[in-house]
C-alpha cells in the first residue's frame, strides 16, 4: 500500500512540475509581449501570446490594453504561484500519511484558498472588462481563448478549502491534545 501512495505522489508532483512550468512560460509570454508592445512593436498585438488578437483594443485605447494584459498577467503568475507551492510542498516532502495534520499543510491549504480566491477574483474582473468592452462596440477575442473563463469555480474551490484548512486547524488542534493526553 505504502509503495503505491509513493507512486501516487511521484506522478502527482511530475504533473505539478510541468503544469508550473507551463503556467511560467505563460506567465513570461504575457508579460514579454506586453512590455515589448510599450515598447514600440505594436504590429505583434495581432498575434499576442498564446495568437490572441488584441490589435482592435490597442488601436482603441492603450490603457485598457494595458489594463487587459496586467489584468492576464497577474492571473497567470497566481497560477504559476499556486503550482509553486505546490511543487515546494513536494520538494520538502511535508506530506505525512500517518500524521497529516501539521502547521505546514495547514499553511499550504490557506495559501492555496487565498491564492485561488485572489485568481477568481481577477478572473472575474478581467471577465467583466472583457464584456464592458465589448458593449463599447469593440471585437474582442473570446474569454476562453483568453483563460479567463472559470471565476467561479475558482472562487468556490477558494472558499471550500478556507473550510477544509478550518478543518485541519482543528484537527491540529485535537491531535496536539491527544499527544499530550498519552
Amino acid at each position: 500500500m505504502s509503495m503505491r501512495i509513493d507512486l501516487y505522489f511521484k506522478v502527482l508532483n511530475i504533473v505539478a512540475w510541468i503544469i508550473f512550468i507551463g503556467l511560467a512560460i505563460d506567465t513570461g509570454g504575457y508579460l514579454t509581449n506586453t512590455l515589448w508592445v510599450l515598447l514600440g512593436n505594436t504590429t505583434i498585438t495581432s498575434n499576442f501570446w498564446n495568437y490572441i488578437n488584441l490589435s482592435d483594443l490597442y488601436q482603441y485605447d492603450l490603457e485598457f490594453f494595458i489594463c487587459l494584459t496586467v489584468l492576464l498577467t497577474t492571473i497567470f503568475l497566481f497560477k504559476t504561484i499556486l503550482f509553486y507551492l505546490t511543487v515546494s510542498v513536494f520538494q520538502k516532502k511535508k506530506f505525512n500519511l500517518e500524521n497529516p495534520f501539521n502547521e505546514t499543510i495547514r499553511d499550504f491549504i490557506f495559501n492555496f484558498a487565498f491564492i485561488a480566491l485572489a485568481i477568481g477574483l481577477f478572473s472575474y474582473a478581467g471577465k467583466s472588462f472583457c464584456y464592458w468592452l465589448i458593449n463599447q462596440g469593440l471585437k474582442m477575442p473570446n474569454l476562453e481563448s483568453m483563460k479567463l473563463g472559470g471565476s467561479d469555480i475558482w472562487l468556490f474551490m477558494g472558499i471550500t478549502l478556507l473550510i477544509v484548512a478550518k478543518i485541519f486547524k482543528k484537527g491540529i488542534e485535537l491531535q496536539s491534545e491527544n499527544d499530550l493526553t498519552v
